[in-house]
């Protein structure tokens, strides 16, 4: 077991038994795996590959999936590694792997890697993501607390809160995609993580004050990559709000995110970078992550006694739903068992991950034309 070691298709299909719609595990092995954050798209080779992490052999580690035939190449070979975050160049061609404070470049052809980053000494380094013209890849490093902060973020937000207040030192920082060399666009003091590049302007992208959302200063901002100017996406509309999980439409411009309200109503919504467009969707039950394609569909994963993904379509500019898609049963015990649900490129297919066998694994499910076939979701 190595780089490049090729494992067989692990795929099975069922039927679901809340809709009747065939749902094809990807994976099925006996460590966690799970896809990409679900701001970062995996599809690469025109949609015939897919990248995933996966814990096989005690290490984690990227993969590739041939999701026609199943088969599964392993892209990395990192002994005792316990995380691992990537980004794929929008043209496929490479992956950026985050990798302790080290980021990599990993040629998906050759396997070859190049290491073009390192976080400075005394920092975390956060998610990486690449801008829409494939020049740079972003990311964020944060000041390393865990002398004094009792922190376990990726199993159970532990030390969630006292990170917010303590205010790291954070910086955003710009890496030449080809040849590394790194320039900071922006700090503060204040816990930044989830840096989102925008899919189409290369100016643009997205970052946010992480903490409880309820209690954070504020939780989406933008920033202009050519000013370095910065500003509040979606104010709060009432103390106490929750708003968060932003993520960008395919154009570029509209950013999707989900919240709560007061009374504890869930909402979906998106508005434009400029903070226009608002338009948001009120549902009544509990979620942890919420999508949108960009073409008229939403879904989002049930936590707590909701135990399927529900899914919604714009009929005559309305939401119509929400209307189960299949089920999930999923823990979210830690990170890499979130379900995170993302359409594929043309909104036709759904994947996810679930650890409803005891292990996380990832899935797929095609998305019916007729979303009226699906039974209406009741709480």
């Amino acid at each position: 077991m190595g780089k490049g070691t090729v494992w067989p298709s692990e795929r099975k299909s069922a039927t679901d038994r809340f809709t009747g719609l065939e749902v094809t595990q990807l994976t099925d092995y006996k460590a966690h795996s799970h896809h990409l954050y679900f701001t970062e798209s995996g599809w690469y080779d025109g949609e015939q590959r897919l990248l995933f992490v996966s814990d096989r052999g005690n290490s984690t580690n990227l993969f590739s999936l041939h999701v026609e035939s199943g088969v599964i190449t392993q892209l990395t070979d990192y002994a005792g590694n316990d995380q691992l975050d990537a980004c794929l160049l929008p043209d496929g061609s490479a992956a950026y792997v985050k990798l302790g404070r080290q980021l990599v470049r990993l040629d998906l052809a050759s396997l070859e890697e190049q290491n073009v980053y390192e976080a400075p000494q005394g920092y975390h380094l956060g998610n990486v993501s690449a801008s829409a013209d494939g020049k740079h890849i972003y990311t964020c490093v944060q000041e390393d607390l865990s002398h004094r902060i009792r922190l376990d973020l990726g199993n159970g937000y532990v030390g969630h809160r006292e990170l917010m207040e303590a205010a790291p030192h954070s910086m955003i920082v710009r890496i030449d995609a080809g040849a590394g060399g790194a320039e900071t666009v922006y700090e503060a003091n204040r816990f930044i993580t989830h840096i989102n590049a925008s899919p189409t302007e290369p100016w643009l992208l997205t970052f946010c004050h992480e903490g409880p959302w309820h209690l954070v200063d504020h939780r989406i901002w933008g920033l202009d990559l050519r000013t370095g100017e910065a500003w509040k996406i979606r104010e709060r509309l009432e103390p106490g709000e929750k708003v968060g999980h932003e993520f960008f439409f395919p154009d570029g411009v509209t950013i999707g995110y989900h919240g709560f309200r007061t009374n504890g109503t869930n909402f979906f919504g998106s508005i434009r970078y400029d903070n226009t467009g608002l338009e948001e969707t009120e549902f009544g039950f509990d979620t942890w992550h919420g999508y949108a394609d960009g073409l008229g569909q939403a879904i989002v994963d049930g936590k707590g006694h909701v135990k399927t993904l529900s899914i919604w379509r714009k009929r005559d500019g309305v939401y119509d739903g929400p209307r189960m898609l299949c089920e999930l049963r999923c823990s979210f015990h830690s990170q890499k068992v979130h379900a995170h649900p993302r359409f594929d490129a043309g909104g036709k297919r759904v994947l996810f991950t679930s650890d409803k066998n005891g292990y996380g694994n990832l899935y797929l499910v095609d998305v019916p034309e007729d979303l009226t076939v699906l039974p209406m979701f009741t709480p």
